[in-house]
């Protein structure tokens, strides 16, 4: 299975937000007000300052995601990446969809100038 990771789209927001609420729903038994959720990801995916989300692809399918949101550190002069949003449709699951999700924002977090770290809201 081939994994292709992509930086979402304006046109993924539908998507985003449904896995947003499959996700949470999931983890906490909490039902998310689409409207509300899909205003909160459309207002990221329209300014990275807020945040940024990565999808994962098996062939034409969106089968994951991941979110990076920010936190500035004066201890160490620099920004720490918070992975939150993660969600991985149940049919992908331990298939390394997320390790692929992962690997690529820490790639991008090495790679970056002024990145501290990566750390993961659980």
């Amino acid at each position: 299975m081939k994994i292709m990771i992509r930086n979402a789209l304006t046109g993924d927001a539908t998507t985003i937000a449904r896995f947003n609420a499959l996700m949470a729903m999931e983890t906490e038994g909490k039902a998310l007000e689409q409207p509300l959720i899909g205003a909160g990801v459309a207002a990221v995916l329209a300014d990275s300052g807020k945040g940024r989300y990565w999808l994962a692809e098996v062939g034409d399918q969106v089968v994951g995601q991941i979110m990076v949101t920010y936190e500035w550190s004066d201890w160490r002069n620099g920004m720490w990446w918070w992975i939150q949003s993660v969600y991985i449709h149940v049919d992908y699951r331990r298939q390394g969809v997320f390790s692929a999700l992962y690997h690529h924002v820490e790639s991008l977090a090495r790679s970056g100038a002024g990145i501290s770290g990566i750390r993961l809201y659980v």
